[in-house]
């Protein structure tokens, strides 16, 4: 039953992996409005204090939205790739236009979800109502009486409706106008952010130097030979530690699948720092001869196979 359930979450990782970035972020987009949702309605709880309302909305709309973001950095290849890149050979072979391509891809991933927080904050209006709702003009509200003096803190209080009796029939007119600019601003956001992102993608397919059968292969390449090679590398990982450990004891014990990928496996007793990072890093599209080359492990294999150590120390040396 164990193996029948991993089997189906690794057919599950392996079919999202394999799919469009586009189906990904939608899902990262839905999980973002549900757990947004659900903030609002188990958490979310103004606390009707002049100062205190607008520091709390703020909170409620931007620190979750960075936190997001941040994490989206985090989780992206091209983050480590670039520090990678950055540690390892100063940057020295990435222009300009390089730098910009890789941060506008960082960021263009690591902001889907921040900015569905945004947007459905606004568009929801609670945390915007919160925020604002001390700043509204009782002067600007028909028929709102003018003989009260803590003006800010009865405003303020409206969120609760821990006002006098007498303005409550107010909060309805507050809260509409309050509510008509969150959304306006959401709306806004939704529309700037979707015409940008259009933008960017016309201006990527027009600068690169790939047709789009070949990208997509490109694209497809990559997502093959990193779940091969994380596949491997595990593999690889679990034969050294058992030479480890049998060095150490005389033996170890192995299950039949181990005992036979021990048999069978030809590995590599080490691999040398110096071939770790000639294939870590950021890689842009490059040709050898005409032929593709489709990533920093491509062009190891492709100078490696033809024996031009020369090439591989000049053009892949840290």
């Amino acid at each position: 039953m164990a193996a029948l359930i991993a089997e189906n979450f690794k057919f599950m990782s392996l079919f999202f992996k394999s799919k469009d970035v586009m189906i990904f972020n939608g899902l990262i987009a839905l999980g973002t409005v549900a757990g947004q949702t659900a903030y609002n309605v188990f958490a979310f709880s103004c606390p009707c204090s002049p100062a205190r309302n607008y520091i709390y909305g703020l909170a409620a709309m931007g620190m979750p939205a960075l936190a997001l973001f941040l994490v989206g950095v985090m989780l992206r290849h091209s983050t480590w790739d670039m520090l990678s890149e950055c540690r390892l050979r100063r940057c020295r072979k990435l222009s300009g236009a390089a730098v910009f391509a890789l941060l506008a891809s960082i960021v263009g991933q690591a902001a889907v979800a921040p900015l569905t927080w945004s947007a459905i904050s606004l568009l929801r209006g609670e945390a915007y109502v919160c925020a604002l709702s001390e700043f509204v003009d009782p002067a600007s509200i028909p028929d709102f009486p003018s003989n009260y003096s803590r003006v800010p803190e009865i405003m303020a209080g409206f969120p609760c409706q821990q006002v006098p009796t007498e303005l409550l029939q107010f909060w309805g007119v507050i809260e509409r106008r309050l509510k008509y600019e969150s959304q306006l601003l959401g709306w806004l956001l939704v529309g700037f952010v979707s015409l940008f992102v259009f933008l960017m993608l016309c201006l990527r397919r027009c600068c690169s130097p790939l047709g789009y059968q070949q990208e997509a292969y490109w694209s497809s390449f990559r997502s093959q030979e990193s779940n091969l090679f994380h596949r491997t590398m595990d593999a690889h990982a679990r034969i050294q530690a058992v030479r480890s450990v049998r060095s150490f004891f005389g033996f170890a014990a192995l299950d039949k699948e181990e005992q036979a990928l021990l048999e069978e496996a030809d590995a590599k007793a080490n691999i040398p720092s110096q071939e770790w990072n000639r294939i870590t890093g950021v890689y842009l599209y490059r040709e050898n001869k005409g032929a593709p080359l489709y990533s920093r492990l491509h062009k190891w294999s492709s100078y490696a196979l033809q024996g031009n150590t020369e090439a591989m120390d000049k053009d892949m040396n840290c």
